[in-house]
């Protein structure tokens, strides 16, 4: 354990990729195989289990010391870390130190393995006795990085790139070979940890996905020197990236965070036992119906996600396909060194195989992803803004010669999404965000009018607190408010440069209207215009409707509050999406 936490703290410290690489091939040189194992569980973050929850901490430790809650909530706003909060609680030099134990020099595999769980199983005082035996004895790190553990939420900020560079350099392996041996179900263990570094082929497990090829956002000017017709042109869905296995007699459906996701679209592992023996398929998992020329919104496919047994009614109204875009393998033999090319005309030939021979409600589930025609670059742009009318968030553009390599190695796919659709919004309510955030308002809530209000003069909303112009603007904002209301629509976390966001916090902190625990609502004086994905019906806001990863693209200070959008032009984007497109 010790020497696991003294890694998370040097790791924790170092930023340049090549001394990190460095830390992480010592300490794999070094460690015992079973805590080698726990530590990749870790460092990859598969270890993501809640043993017991980050408030049962905190309330162990504050009976520990006798703090106050207040006081506790008073170091957490300004730690933003609850974890590291306890912790610089606990090792402050103010508290008596603690007793040296034996378990603070025990192996991590011992404490994942053992003093963790038996912890977390316990209740009561029982646990509150069990947890201050494991807190005795561990230092500042220590105590940080047992907290993480339990908790669930252990993260460092080292990408499993890093992790499996550091592996290949310890075992002589290929990046690639160690990354396919981690995928799936890798359980951490001595014998795990020796298989994953032997040089003999011990990659023959059914289950195991191959790690996903992932394509990088397009940069203009990327391929200007390449002729179009050496890149294969699709749409980009907006679903689950997954791959359908067929071995060894089985089937399996795997999300790209490495998830079996097949309970939840049992239709699909259905169509998945009628593909030959040694079949895996890169594509998207997604809602479409056999009959339909577009797939279904990401929202009817969230209502799959999750469930371990759909019913029924379920299966019938959101009706899960696959759509191919790749052959990873192909009777048993690995593909994803040969071109592109190739492999999509092996997968096409499957396809009508498929199609040919398995009936007509399974082959609906299995979907080609069709080829876009683009003869010169300079239709790139008119094909990409058909994407929306066809359900699609964009293009994707793949070298034909590429081969199918692991993560995100650019210059072989790009990605090319739409332009994101836009609404100016009225802040209406900020919190603190966390970590090195803590101290500012970094979490905002965002509402549209339910009508349009009576226009009135443009107001000042940066003038100086109390001031002659900020009242006038306010008693306008009242005068609006009796006319129309504003609607909470979306929150937003990003966007927004450090000085912004220092501006901002010191504007909600002077025009904070009431407090909700550690909700500030705000005077609804600013606008902001916001970026996202897509936008839907939603019975679970009060607006009646979501969107997609939103973000703020802009502060308007041009624009007074009551020039900013309302509900009628957000349903009039929803309308334009929904309207009908060609086909596939």
């Amino acid at each position: 354990m010790q020497a696991f936490s003294g890694l998370f703290e040097q790791l924790d410290q170092t930023t340049g990729t090549t001394a990190r690489v460095d830390l992480l091939r010592r300490y794999f040189e070094t460690a015992a195989a079973a805590d080698g194992a726990w530590a990749l569980q870790c460092l990859l973050g598969k270890q993501r289990r809640r043993l017991i929850s980050g408030r049962r901490l905190r309330q162990i430790c504050l009976e520990q010391l006798g703090l106050p809650e207040w006081l506790f909530e008073a170091c957490y706003s300004q730690v933003g870390d609850s974890a590291e909060t306890i912790a610089l609680l606990l090792a402050n030099p103010a508290n008596p130190a603690p007793d040296v134990t034996p378990q603070a020099s025990l192996p991590l595999h011992l404490w994942m393995e053992r003093l963790l769980p038996e912890a977390a199983a316990l209740s009561g005082e029982e646990q509150a006795e069990a947890v201050l035996r494991l807190w005795s004895g561990l230092d500042g790190r220590g105590l940080l990085v047992m907290n993480k553990l339990l908790t669930g939420g252990f993260r460092v900020g080292v990408g499993p790139g890093l992790v499996v560079r550091a592996l290949a350099q310890v075992s002589g392996l290929e990046e690639a070979q160690l990354a396919h041996r981690l995928m799936g179900d890798w359980r951490p263990s001595a014998e795990a940890f020796r298989a994953l570094l032997e040089p003999a082929d011990s990659d023959a497990v059914p289950s195991r996905p191959y790690p996903f090829f992932l394509a990088s956002p397009l940069e203009p000017g990327q391929l200007a020197e390449t002729p179009a017709q050496d890149w294969l042109v699709e749409w980009k869905w907006d679903g689950i990236r997954g791959q359908m296995i067929r071995r060894a007699g089985q089937s399996f459906l795997w999300s790209r965070g490495e998830e079996l996701i097949h309970a939840a679209f049992p239709d699909l592992l259905a169509l998945a036992d009628l593909l030959p023996e040694g079949t895996v398929l890169d594509g998207e998992v997604l809602v479409w119906p056999p009959q339909a020329e577009r797939p279904q919104p990401f929202q009817l496919l969230q209502r799959r996600l999750g469930r371990k047994a759909p019913g029924r009614a379920l299966l019938t109204e959101c009706p899960a396909a696959f759509v191919a875009y790749d052959l990873l393998e192909r009777g048993g033999e690995d593909l994803r060194p040969t071109p592109l090319s190739q492999r999509r005309a092996a997968l096409e030939l499957l396809h009508q195989r498929l199609q040919r021979a398995t009936p007509s409600a399974a082959a609906g589930r299995l979907r080609l992803s069709s080829l876009l025609a683009l003869q010169a670059w300079t239709e790139l742009e008119s094909l990409r803004d058909q994407a929306r009318a066809v359900g699609a968030e964009g293009l994707m553009l793949k070298a034909a010669a590429s081969p199918y390599l692991a993560g995100r190695r650019r210059g072989h796919w790009w990605k090319h999404k739409l332009e994101p659709l836009r609404l100016d919004a009225v802040l209406l309510y900020a919190q603190a965000g966390s970590g090195r955030r803590a101290n500012l308002c970094t979490d905002y809530t965002f509402g549209l009018w339910d009508h349009p209000p009576t226009p009135v003069s443009p107001a000042a909303g940066l003038d100086p607190p109390g001031s002659k112009t900020e009242q006038a603007s306010q008693a306008e904002a009242g005068a609006e408010a009796s006319q129309a209301r504003l609607v909470s629509f979306a929150k937003a976390y990003s966007g927004l440069d450090d000085q912004e966001i220092a501006e901002l916090d010191r504007w909600i902190r002077a025009h904070t209207s009431e407090r909700f625990g550690p909700v500030r609502a705000v005077q609804p004086l600013l606008v902001f215009e916001l970026a996202f994905e897509g936008i839907q019906p939603s019975s679970r806001h009060k607006s009646g409707i979501a969107v997609r990863f939103p973000r703020i693209a802009r502060w308007r200070r041009d624009k007074p509050a009551h020039e900013a959008d309302c509900l009628a032009t957000a349903r009039a984007l929803m309308a334009s999406q929904a309207e009908p497109g060609e086909g596939t």
